[in-house]
């Protein structure tokens, strides 16, 4: 199973970049919201990660694609792929947490959707290269292909982020990955089930789309602690209780409970985790260190 971690303050990007790359973990995320909890820009994270690593790949978990022209989203994933030599791969989701998000550059919040499948369509015909016409409800384009185009062929693979009838429907359809988050092994099992059946419905190979699970996470061999730090942690990013909720959605407690509860995740057909480390910033360097050093093992 490969393991992901997320960027921590934006000022310490270099730094948490190399050090999750010495570490060992396969990807590098960053989420993306204008203003709705503490989130920084994924595409300019990323670049300043791509910039001090060469292994690791880099994810965005989730970019906002509904809040930027299509045209524009496109032209800034295949720079970031550019700028990594290949390593980017692009998550976007259609937010509505925060309607003030969408008002502040002039979207309509009820648009989301409608906006983030046309935008997936641009991006899939500018990734593939060449020249593109295409004309939407929202995008215009004339003959304009992107130059320079993605490293990678077809563009960067495409991770779609919910946990919804409709976002399963479009990971079958889009994605090569479907990146719920707040969910169980059960729904993620039925949920993948889903998404394959969607692929299968759009003449793709059911077996080409995966699962990752996006998670909160605090290891420590005092498992109290673990538990109290991540609680508060997610409670605080989500103002309210999160207690009642920890058993369910998030990962806390011994390594060893930890590693165990991913397992299960990984049962349910998830092969790849993202790690948002859960706790004060006073602890996230010796929560991490537990995580690398007794989480991952045991999911390899």
């Amino acid at each position: 199973m490969k393991a992901g971690l997320a960027l921590g303050a934006a000022g310490s990007v270099p730094a948490d970049a190399r050090r999750a790359e010495a570490l060992g973990f396969d990807y590098l995320a960053c989420g993306e919201h204008l203003f709705f909890q503490v989130a920084p820009n994924p595409f300019v994270e990323l670049a300043a990660a791509a910039a001090v690593t060469t292994r690791i790949r880099l994810v965005s978990t989730v970019s906002l694609l509904p809040l930027y022209p299509a045209a524009l989203a496109a032209k800034l994933a295949a720079t970031l792929d550019q700028v990594a030599q290949g390593r980017f791969e692009l998550g976007v989701g259609a937010g509505g947490e925060a309607p003030a998000e969408f008002e502040a550059v002039g979207v309509d919040p009820a648009e989301r959707f409608r906006r983030l499948d046309e935008g997936l369509e641009v991006l899939r015909l500018l990734f593939r290269g060449g020249p593109v016409s295409y004309e939407g409800t929202y995008t215009r384009l004339r003959d304009v292909a992107l130059d320079p185009p993605p490293v990678q062929p077809g563009g960067p693979p495409i991770w779609l982020g919910g946990r919804k009838d409709g976002a399963i429907r479009r990971a079958g359809r889009f994605a090569s990955t479907w990146l719920p988050y707040m969910v169980t092994p059960e729904q993620l099992r039925a949920g993948l089930d889903g998404v394959r059946a969607a692929a299968a419905g759009h003449g793709r190979d059911p077996s080409s789309v995966g699962a990752a699970l996006f998670a909160f996470a605090c290891a420590d061999p005092d498992a109290g602690r673990a538990r109290r730090a991540g609680i508060d942690y997610v409670s605080a990013a989500y103002r309210q209780d999160f207690a009642p909720l920890a058993d369910r959605y998030l990962l806390l407690g011994s390594p060893g409970a930890v590693a165990r509860r991913i397992r299960e995740f990984a049962a349910a057909g998830a092969d790849t985790v993202i790690l948002q480390v859960a706790a004060a910033p006073e602890d996230r360097d010796r929560v991490l260190d537990t995580i690398a050093h007794d989480v991952l093992p045991e999911l390899r």
